[in-house]
C-alpha cells in the first residue's frame, strides 16, 4: 500500500468517525444526588425508629440504642393498644371520615360543574364565596363553630365533627374540581347536548368519568385531613366512647407517658389505614396530581 493510498484511507476513516453521532458523557450531579440521599434519610429514619420501637419492651427501649433493632421483639405493645378500646376509636374515625368525605365530594362536584357550565351573577357570587372560604383557617373559627354546635344541640356527637369538616373541605374541593371540569373540551359538552342529554345526564355521564382522577385526589386529600383531625374532636366532643384515633393517641400518650413503645405502636396502627388507602388509589392519585403538566 502506497503512502497516497494510506493517507486516503486515513482521511476517509476520519470523515466516517466525524459523521457518527457524538456521544455526550453524562455528568454526575453530585450535589443533587447527595441532597436526595439526605432527604431520603430524613424521611426513612423517623419511620424506621417508630416501627422498631413499637416492637421493643419498655425496659429494652431504655437499655438499647434507640435506633438498634430489638433483640427480643414483642407484640405486647400492640396487644395493649388493641385492648384499650382501639377498635371503638377506629370505628369512630371511619364513620367521621366517610361521613365527611362522601358529602363533600358530591356537593363540591355538582357545585364545580354548575360554576363552570353555568352563567349568571349568582354562580359567580357563589364561586367568590367559595374562594373566600379558602382564606379562613379552622383555628380562627373554632369558637363560633363551638357556639353553633351548642345551639344546634349537637355537642358531644359524631355529627358535630362531620358537619364542620364538610364545610371546611368544600372550598378547596370546588376550586380543584372546577379546574378539572374546565379542562374538558367544550365540544364534548356540545355533542352531549346535541344528543338530547340534559345537564344532569351530562354531569354524570360525561363530567364524572373524565374527572375521576380529580375526585380520587380530592377524596384522599380530604380523607387524610379528617382522619388526622385533632382540634374539632377535642373541642366538640367529651365522652370517651366518641374519641377518634388522634384524640385517643393523645390520651395514650398521657396514660403511657413513660411507655414510649406503646405510644408508637398506636401510631403504627393509626397509620396503617392511610397506607392501605394510598396503595388502593395511588394510580388515580398520581393521575390527578400530574394532570395538566403535559399540556
Amino acid at each position: 500500500m502506497t503512502t497516497t493510498e494510506l493517507a486516503t484511507d486515513t482521511s476517509s476513516t476520519q470523515r466516517a468517525a466525524s459523521a457518527r453521532p457524538r456521544r455526550h458523557r453524562r455528568q454526575l450531579n453530585l450535589p443533587g444526588g447527595l441532597a436526595g440521599w439526605i432527604w431520603l434519610a430524613i424521611i426513612i429514619i423517623p419511620i424506621y425508629y417508630v416501627v422498631i420501637t413499637s416492637f421493643k419492651t419498655q425496659g429494652g427501649y431504655f437499655a438499647q440504642n434507640p435506633l438498634a433493632i430489638p433483640t427480643e421483639p414483642t407484640l405486647d405493645n400492640y396487644v395493649m393498644v388493641l385492648e384499650a378500646d382501639f377498635a371503638r376509636y377506629f370505628l369512630n374515625s371511619v364513620i367521621i371520615t366517610v361521613g365527611a368525605v362522601v358529602p363533600t365530594l358530591a356537593v363540591s362536584f355538582m357545585a364545580a360543574f354548575a360554576i363552570v357550565r353555568g352563567n349568571g351573577k349568582f354562580l359567580k357570587g357563589v364561586n367568590a364565596l367559595f374562594l373566600m372560604g379558602l382564606a379562613i383557617p379552622l383555628q380562627a373559627t373554632i369558637i363560633p363553630v363551638y357556639l353553633i354546635i351548642i345551639r344546634l344541640s349537637l355537642y358531644d356527637s359524631l355529627l358535630a365533627i362531620i358537619l364542620p369538616s364538610i364545610a371546611f373541605a368544600i372550598p378547596l374541593s370546588v376550586l380543584i374540581l372546577s379546574n378539572f371540569i374546565r379542562d374538558v373540551p367544550n365540544e364534548l359538552f356540545e355533542s352531549m347536548r346535541l344528543d338530547g342529554c340534559s345537564e344532569w345526564q351530562t354531569l354524570w355521564r360525561l363530567a364524572l368519568p373524565l374527572t375521576k382522577p380529580a375526585l380520587v385526589t380530592v377524596g384522599i386529600y380530604n380523607g387524610l385531613g379528617v382522619w388526622n383531625g385533632f382540634l374539632l374532636p377535642l373541642v366538640l366532643t367529651q365522652s370517651p366512647e366518641l374519641r377518634v384515633l388522634p384524640l385517643a393517641l393523645w390520651n395514650f400518650q398521657g396514660e403511657f407517658s413513660v411507655n414510649v413503645p406503646a405510644v408508637l405502636a398506636c401510631v403504627v396502627l393509626t397509620t396503617l389505614p392511610i397506607l392501605v388507602l394510598y396503595i388502593i388509589g395511588r394510580r388515580q392519585l398520581l393521575a390527578g396530581l400530574t394532570a395538566g403538566f403535559s399540556k
